[in-house]
């Protein structure tokens, strides 16, 4: 066969598979279109992670017997949440004695535990309210670390109640944009009505998804008449908005989802046009901004992001970060103004990364990019802890004391 002839056959044959992927991409996106399809891939929720170990368990997460209370939040709309109390370990060490010799498990009434007990009753108890990301339940990956991380700074009053998302878990329902706000709505009002936490002893903390559900119920207390304003809102990797998410979105860090599409303008913002739950979270952090503002109440926002972070690009933060200063200056300021004055403002940490705080009159927002953590492993962090314990010093000086 002559030379001509075998590079022929190369590629009668080498687009044979490049074919296939072609066909089955397209398939793909055509799937995604459909509601069902788009909603197990935006949120992940059959994708539990934790199929061997049972919840109502959390010993065998590593936890202290009944260091975790699981019981079940109702939502306005009918929904059970599973959600865990977990009580930090140096209160746990006061009560140790009084708390194993409860029993283990699920509970259907947690007002009748002690851990419930010394959440309510302690006016100096600090609560934070968790919100994960996709895919998972409470108990998943990293998720475990992060609670510990959170009220690492204060490990006798810093308590956590985190929750799975309806469908997600042991959860009742599906989940959606609207759901999950309800969601994270009904877990706060339990937080304030149930437990008795004040809004200034109660930080908000969202990590991936949870981000964009952390500032829509943010947003949702400012917007109130009168106003609720929390003592802090902390998030760990967030993203501008779904449709910009999906652009640059790679699962498990290597395959692009809809990015190969970018370099078709028409084409890409058609497939945009169907995306079903928007969760612009641009949107919802300039409405908390302004809404505080606008109010005078003070407030502290802090975005933490990882440069080596491959599920979502650390850009997001510094998009997320210029629409929230942005919503803080009457006039605004332009994204290139704005990195002009990192230039002079920004502090450089070295391996450790860098900060840029924006302070008004009322609020303060505070960006801080790390240069390693990926996507989940920052959640263990210290610089968790210390955002964290920042917030809650600045909503009360005398808390650290």
């Amino acid at each position: 066969m002559s030379t001509s002839g075998i590079v022929a056959s190369f590629f009668k044959y080498a687009s044979i598979p490049v074919a296939v992927v072609v066909v089955l991409y397209a398939a793909l996106l055509g799937l995604l279109t459909t509601s069902n399809v788009q909603s197990h891939v935006v949120y992940l929720h059959a994708i539990q992670m934790t199929w061997f170990k049972d919840l109502n368990v959390p010993e065998t997460f590593g936890f202290l017997r009944n260091q975790v209370t699981p019981f079940s939040i109702r939502t306005s709309d009918g929904e059970s949440l599973y959600a865990w109390h977990i009580l930090p370990v140096e209160l746990y060490r006061k009560h140790e004695m009084s708390l194993v010799a409860e029993p283990i498990g699920f509970v259907s009434d947690i007002t009748s535990r002690l851990a419930f007990t010394l959440l309510r009753d302690d006016p100096q108890a600090r609560l934070i309210v968790h919100m994960h990301g996709a895919g998972g339940t409470v108990g998943s990956g990293y998720r475990v670390p992060n609670y510990r991380a959170l009220s690492a700074g204060q490990p006798g009053k810093i308590h956590v109640l985190t929750f799975d998302y309806r469908g997600f878990g042991r959860s009742t329902g599906s989940p959606s944009e609207s759901g999950l706000v309800l969601d994270a709505l009904a877990v706060v009002d339990w937080a304030m009505k149930v437990a008795g936490i004040p809004p200034s002893r109660i930080l908000i903390f969202g990590q991936s998804m949870g981000t964009a559900v952390s500032t829509a119920v943010s947003t949702h207390h400012a917007l109130q008449s009168p106003s609720v304003v929390f003592a802090g809102t902390v998030l760990i990797a967030p993203f501008v908005d779904t449709a910009t998410l999906v652009s640059t979105y790679r699962i498990a860090g290597t395959i692009p989802l809809l990015s190969p599409l970018a370099r078709f303008p028409l084409l890409f913002k058609y497939l945009q046009s169907f995306i079903r739950d928007k969760w612009s979270n641009k949107d919802h952090i300039a409405q908390y901004v302004r809404a505080n503002e606008a109010n005078e109440e003070a407030y502290r926002l802090t975005i933490i992001h990882a440069e080596d972070d491959y599920d979502i690009p650390w850009h997001h933060t510094q998009l997320v970060f210029w629409h929230a200063v942005n919503a803080s200056v009457p006039a605004g300021i332009s994204y290139a103004e704005l990195e002009r004055k990192k230039l002079d403002s920004m502090v450089d940490l070295g391996a450790a990364g860098s900060v840029m705080e924006w302070r008004t009159d009322h609020g303060l927002i505070r960006e801080e990019i790390l240069k390693t953590g990926l996507h989940d492993v920052v959640m263990g962090y210290p610089v968790v802890t210390m955002a964290v314990m920042r917030s809650f010093e600045a909503a009360d000086p005398s808390f650290t004391c």
